[in-house]
């Protein structure tokens, strides 16, 4: 299956089946799961860290796939343990985003 036919409930629901076979979720709290977040994007970034490659080659595809997916499952399982609806979340973020941020004012730029 792939992005067009899995939705985030799908990916939800199988990261919560997974921990629930490992009685992990007692060590879930959003203190772990938040640091863990932050471990996994450390360890995405660390894969371009003094590197002059900022495209993906191969090598580095693969390695980007498996820790963007660890960052991802930590996120959900955030989602998960809070009750957070993460589609509303990312909708409501991006209607904020909108006002924050008018295609006007930064189209092709990112600063005033």
């Amino acid at each position: 299956m792939n992005d067009e036919q899995t939705t985030v409930n799908d990916l939800k629901v199988m990261v919560e089946d997974f921990i629930a076979e490992r009685r992990w979720k007692q060590f879930h709290t959003p203190k772990n799961l938040s640091m863990s977040i932050a471990i996994e994007a450390a360890e995405l970034m660390e894969i371009f860290q003094w590197s002059a490659e900022d495209n993906l080659n191969r090598e580095l595809y693969a390695r980007v796939e498996e820790e963007l997916a660890d960052v991802v499952i930590y996120s959900l399982t955030l989602a998960n343990t809070a009750g957070i609806d993460l589609s509303g979340a990312v909708r409501k973020k991006i209607k904020k985003n909108a006002l924050k941020y008018p295609v006007a004012k930064y189209l092709g730029r990112y600063k005033e």
